[in-house]
């Protein structure tokens, strides 16, 4: 069976990567803490806070298509996709630092000027990220068209991601705590983000100088949007990959809200401290250590009687992001070749239905069984991390299937419905986690530790994450890309461009394709 051999250096493979890190610096901010902030910091109520994070991300859904037209109409000597990671960055970086600096109540402003800022700064943010990450995703369907170095790009890809993620979850609220001495909560989380920022900029201009586009469509896309849109619909992997997009994504977003209060209000925080001491985190010193982890925010200060205001349960939601985005690292390192063994879907159902029980079993914890949720949050880790990367190659396989129906490419139009679908996500996973605390539970954000608001955060945490995943595998169990069904598709899309008069493997182009009559 012939296979299109386009193989990446590792140069350019961790090239690629950064781009991703980069996104995963605002991403995981997002979905671990955006909620808390505009509640804690920017001191909104829950309905408040729902909109703006709903609005500014249904509207960067609605975008992202048109941000997939655009791109596929782009023609630079750069590419299609990769420019728009160099037009992008500078603004990113101003905006993700505005995004994320809370108004001084002695400039004086009214509670309408406070949400305006809010929606307005977010709504930017999100849409810098659709202009920057759709394109940047879209990518790595056009570096190669080899199904296993798209895989292997992929895996570094999610490397990557994770050692942003383990960044932001491991030293967000540590150095945010660090920041505010001195100052207030406001300060902290400014200069937190000032520091993610410029680290941004610095990855995108890493991953602009080291890619390289090389897969062209055989013929230049001359369709409308309308057609594209119409075709995508006779897509039927596209259709369950849509689907699964929203539930994974709506997922990260509520369980990011519902682990931040599980760990903040409902863990025991004698507990916690008793954990991080036997990590040589604490001192009953007040003036500071001068060690590393203390200039990172990471020592607890004061004793096991004086943890009401201290930063017990920062260092300890900190110490668990780390341990489960290492374990994702390890796993996902470890797991590269599975994919290939037995196919995509087939690890993204077994999988998924894993993350379904591990998710549930939280419920099952008392709030002093802290080692217990460190080990209950690795073991998910462990289940959850072969799916990272091999969920985004099936977008590119998603992309490859519209090819071999319709004889036209358009591979821009395909992750941009797919971020649609996660950004919608996104914005229904935040939102309906302030609702149903709101509408169930009586969430008062005033009274963050009341009975009733813990035990939403218990709910949530658990049930509600587990349903999500559970439909993320029943989305995979409709896809009917198997392994078989990709690599039929692969050899027979690479035969098309040889017989078009061009190797896959060259740079340039060639004419049309030959729709699938399978």
């Amino acid at each position: 069976m012939a296979f299109t051999h386009q193989r990446l250096s590792f140069m350019e493979k961790a090239g690629y990567s950064c781009g991703d890190a980069a996104a995963n610096l605002v991403f995981m901010s997002m979905i671990l803490f955006q909620l808390n902030f505009y509640t804690d910091v920017f001191g909104l109520s829950a309905n408040t806070a729902a909109a703006i994070l709903l609005w500014p991300r249904l509207w960067d859904a609605v975008f992202d298509p048109v941000m997939g037209v655009l791109a596929d109409r782009t023609n630079t000597r750069w590419g299609k996709f990769r420019p728009w990671v160099l037009w992008t960055s500078v603004p990113w970086a101003v905006v993700m630092v505005l995004a994320y600096t809370a108004p001084d109540p002695a400039w004086g402003w009214s509670t309408g000027m406070v949400v305006a800022y809010a929606g307005i700064t977010n709504t930017l943010l999100m849409t810098l990220y659709s202009m920057n990450n759709m394109p940047y995703s879209a990518m790595s369907g056009v570096m190669t068209g080899d199904l296993n170095e798209r895989t292997k790009l992929n895996s570094y890809r999610f490397v990557s991601v994770n050692v942003a993620q383990f960044a932001v979850g491991g030293l967000t609220l540590p150095l945010v705590a660090k920041f505010a001495q001195g100052a207030d909560r406001a300060h902290g989380w400014q200069v937190t983000m000032t520091i993610w920022a410029v680290a941004c900029l610095v990855l995108f201009l890493v991953t602009f100088f080291t890619t390289k586009e090389r897969i062209k469509p055989i013929s230049e896309t001359k369709s409308s949007p309308r057609q594209d849109f119409a075709d995508l619909l006779k897509n039927g992997p596209w259709i369950s990959l849509v689907a699964y997009t929203v539930f994974q994504f709506g997922m990260l977003a509520l369980r990011g809200g519902a682990h931040y209060n599980y760990y903040h209000h409902y863990a025991d925080k004698a507990a916690m401290f008793d954990f991080v001491a036997a990590l040589g985190l604490t001192t009953p010193d007040t003036a500071g250590t001068g060690s590393l982890a203390d200039a990172l925010g990471y020592i607890v200060h004061g004793t096991r009687d004086q943890l009401a205001s201290s930063n017990v349960a920062d260092v300890f939601n900190s110490i668990i992001n780390m341990a489960g985005t290492a374990t994702t690292i390890v796993v996902i390192m470890a797991s590269m070749g599975l994919s290939a063994r037995y196919g995509r879907r087939a690890i993204g159902v077994v999988c998924f239905g894993l993350c379904t029980l591990t998710a549930c079993a939280m419920y099952l914890l008392p709030p002093d069984a802290v080692w217990a949720m460190l080990g209950l949050h690795m073991l998910s880790a462990v289940v959850y991390a072969p799916t990272v990367a091999v969920m985004w190659s099936m977008y590119a396989d998603a992309a490859d299937y519209s090819e071999w129906q319709t004889g036209r490419r358009f591979t821009g139009m395909v992750f941009a419905t797919i971020g649609f679908s996660l950004k919608a996500g996104l914005a229904l996973g935040s939102a309906s986690f302030l609702w149903l605390l709101a509408g169930f539970f009586g969430y008062d954000t005033q009274l963050p530790s009341a009975p009733n608001a813990i035990a939403g955060y218990r709910f949530a945490s658990s049930f509600v994450v587990g349903g999500l995943f559970a439909a993320c595998t029943l989305c995979l169990m409709a896809n009917k890309l198997d392994k078989n069904t990709t690599l039929r598709m692969a050899d027979e899309l690479a035969q098309r461009r040889r017989q078009a008069g061009a190797s896959p493997d060259d740079d340039g182009g060639s004419a049309r394709a030959v729709p699938a009559t399978a």
